[in-house]
């Protein structure tokens, strides 16, 4: 971040910019954003946009004291912010990326986020990467380097989980480690051992006990499997635990920290549809990076304010910001806009 050696001038802050990103409901430009301030020129949200140098323990600040480091979960999982119309060419940041959102390869910006549900429920993003096409690390070589970041910084969860790509045995073995314990999705065809000598896929073991079984991964150890059946298919997943950790693990357990890390789905919904984080219209890596700390720091507003009981759900905000300008629409029409001096030309 960049380090103010003297009271700043500047008409464009971090807080403003976060606030704007919450309040425009159709897209964060330089030029709206002037439009909508007295006194803020496109070329002043422009250059905070490119002067700054956010790193993700920046949103730590907001959040110090107010959710609990020990005990939780942090999830980790990636997004696609969807750049269809965006020239690869000049922006260093778009490339094309796998979206299951689309199942299918899409043009856009890839970030790795680690998000972090504390003991009472308070959930807010703790890390995270944005993929450079240049950079050689593979997302889980970047998940791990994360993961050590935030264990530094005082976080101690009793679970770090994701789906099937972050379940690699170097990161279960990476993970209890640090004594933690994890949840992963697994493939159907993990190949697993139920007992000494004999491997089968997972999708092949018949005798479930109850949607869980116990067994062994190979330079790994002993683990927990568990099943989720539906009508047309099943899912697997897999809770590991380090060796001197000797408590129980049952379908209670998978149940409620399987629950917690639909957290970071319910995150990537929140920052697209409420915090403009996918609608920008810069393009240098500096000012792209700047705008997406803010979509997260004003996700984090939300969540603060939700656990506070300022506010009852995330949506509440934005929805409300508009109730009067939409009544007052219907009431009176397209006349009523006159008044408000939104568009007194289509009178």
């Amino acid at each position: 971040m960049r380090v103010i050696t003297r009271d700043t001038t500047a008409n464009c802050n971090p807080e403003l910019y976060a606030r704007y990103l919450l309040s425009d409901p159709i897209h964060a430009t330089c030029t709206s954003l002037s439009h909508i301030m007295d006194g803020i020129s496109h070329d002043s949200v422009n250059r905070f946009l490119l002067r700054e140098n956010y790193t993700p323990k920046d949103l730590l600040k907001d959040t110090e004291g107010k959710i609990d480091k020990i005990g939780g979960v942090i999830s980790v999982d990636d997004m696609v912010l969807d750049k269809p119309y965006s020239n690869a060419n000049k922006s260093e940041l778009i490339a094309y990326y796998y979206s299951g959102k689309h199942h299918d390869t899409v043009k856009g910006i890839n970030i790795i986020t680690l998000y972090y549900t504390d003991p009472q429920g308070v959930r807010v993003p703790i890390n995270y990467r944005i993929i450079d096409p240049k950079d050689k690390k593979t997302k889980n070589e970047l998940f791990r380097e994360m993961l050590k970041e935030v264990l530094d910084w005082g976080f101690k969860p009793n679970y770090v989980t994701g789906d099937s790509w972050y379940s690699s045995k170097e990161n279960m073995k990476f993970i209890t480690k640090y004594e933690i314990r994890f949840l992963f999705g697994i493939e159907r065809n993990r190949i697993v051992s139920l007992k000494k000598g004999t491997w089968t896929q997972v999708q092949k073991i018949d005798d479930w006990n109850e949607n869980s079984v116990d067994g062994y991964f190979k330079d790994f150890g002993h683990v927990k499997l568990f099943r989720q059946a539906s009508k047309d298919s099943c899912r697997y997943y897999v809770i590991g635990r380090p060796i001197n950790d000797t408590g129980v693990i049952c379908e209670e357990t998978f149940k409620k920290v399987h629950l917690i890390h639909w957290n970071i789905e319910q995150f990537h919904r929140a920052t697209k549809q409420l915090c403009n984080i996918e609608k920008f219209q810069v393009r240098k890596t500096q000012a792209v990076s700047t705008h997406i700390f803010c979509s997260y720091l004003s996700y984090i507003k939300l969540e603060l304010a939700r656990s506070k009981n300022l506010i009852v759900n995330w949506y509440q905000i934005k929805k409300e910001l508009f109730t009067d300008a939409i009544k007052k629409f219907i009431s009176s029409g397209i006349a009523g806009l006159e008044e408000s001096k939104i568009a007194p030309e289509l009178v």
